[in-house]
């Protein structure tokens, strides 16, 4: 072979090995992404059972990020150190899937979660801290003073087991202890199958539990302009985009997790979901934050995404003037039981007079929903679920008292 033709077969022989390599980067990503042989086994046998027995399970995980990824059912549904195992087909399975499992791979985002409202605080609300280890509650109590080293709620105690477990638990799961010693579950925003990042984003999902005379943040936020704009344009919304590059073409519009965790054009993305607040919203007599300043400038940067400076300005301070006057209206309130209790006119007893109920309604239906609409754009929270409920309220616990102590005197 002459070195003319050795040469020609060189050139054509690089030529088809570049040609292969150009063709095979042009391959669908799913053709060149195979998954290995342990995700087939892992996968495929599960779902060869449950496309019989939970169809619908399978489809989900089908559509999620984990399967575009090739994160197989077993990595997730493995027993982990500390989970109760069973034998399942041939494969050890935990018997509760909970956030330690998440926490295999998502360990910034469970971090955060344990310093938020959702992690312990949010189970210790309902039933004190005789859940807890010794360490998870000097960890909650470090960034939540108060929040967990509790007794169980009173209220929720008289009104019996069942409503507990059906009623208020229900929504404070999120931040129940496992016996693994981890705490909470990453499903009740983001599903259990479809793992989604755009379920999460919908304001429906907060709603689930941020609702309700209690904290009417979901009614608040479809009566706000933003609410509005949302119901009109979540077609044009990326709710799938990554949370680390978020921009605001994806979500030109915000809804909670905007505000509240999201990494808008470069700012922190968080799973705590109070690291953006300054107030203590939900407390009858609301204090400003011990990150006060960190929380509201936080906050004020994901605004000025639209908003002029001088709007937001503004704004907070125009609500937080509804605070202060709430809490005056509050106090003067919590002070008419306060009074009749010293005097001897009511027990000691919570919850077991008229008085008490109507002061609980007070401060914990009408003041909150008054102090979240005015951080909210709520104009009729404020009003007249707000501030006319505390007025009417007041003079029937001053019609109440002055009652009572006409019965004391005539009985003397």
């Amino acid at each position: 072979m002459t070195f003319k033709n050795i040469f020609i077969s060189i050139i054509i022989a690089t030529a088809m090995i570049i040609s292969a390599f150009l063709i095979q980067s042009a391959r669908p990503g799913i053709e060149v992404s195979q998954p290995g042989p342990e995700y087939v086994r892992a996968t495929g046998k599960c779902a060869t059972c449950h496309l019989k027995e939970t169809s619908a399970i399978v489809h989900q995980y089908s559509i999620s990020k984990h399967a575009s990824e090739n994160v197989t059912c077993y990595e997730c549904h493995r027993s982990l150190d500390g989970q109760k195992e069973i034998e399942h087909n041939g494969f050890k399975l935990a018997t509760s899937v909970t956030a330690l499992n998440c926490s295999q791979c998502h360990t910034t985002e469970y971090a955060q979660f344990l310093r938020s409202r959702h992690g312990a605080p949010a189970w210790a609300a309902v039933t004190g801290s005789s859940d807890f280890t010794e360490e998870q509650i000097a960890l909650a109590e470090k960034f939540h003073p108060g929040t967990v080293k509790r007794g169980a709620n009173k209220l929720a105690i008289t009104e019996g087991a069942g409503v507990m477990d059906k009623g208020c638990k229900a929504c404070h799961s999120v931040g129940k202890p496992n016996p693994d010693g981890s705490i909470g579950t990453c499903t009740a925003c983001h599903a259990r199958h479809t793992t989604s990042i755009a379920l999460a984003r919908q304001p429906e999902t907060c709603g689930q539990c941020h609702m309700g005379p209690d904290h009417s943040q979901l009614e608040i936020y479809n009566e706000s302009k933003h609410g509005v704009l949302y119901a009109s344009q979540k077609a044009h919304l990326n709710l799938n985009a990554d949370p680390k590059s978020l921009t605001t073409k994806d979500m030109p519009i915000p809804t909670c997790s905007t505000c509240h965790m999201s990494g808008l054009e470069g700012m922190n993305v968080t799973h705590d979901v109070t690291e953006r607040l300054s107030w203590w919203l939900f407390a009858p007599i609301s204090k400003k934050r011990p990150n006060y300043n960190l929380g509201q400038e936080a906050m004020k940067n994901t605004c000025l995404k639209c908003h002029a400076k001088t709007h937001v300005e503004k704004f907070y301070k125009e609500a937080e003037e509804v605070v202060f006057a709430t809490n005056d209206k509050v106090q003067n309130a919590l002070n008419i039981v306060s009074e009749l209790r010293e005097e001897g006119l009511l027990t000691p007893e919570p919850f077991d007079e008229p008085i008490e109920f109507i002061a609980f309604d007070l401060w914990h239906y009408f003041g909150r929903t008054a102090k979240h609409g005015a951080f909210m754009g709520g104009a009729d929270f404020v009003q007249w679920h707000g501030n006319y409920e505390l007025l009417l309220k007041t003079i029937e616990m001053e019609e109440i008292a002055k009652s009572l102590r006409s019965e004391a005197h005539s009985e003397k």
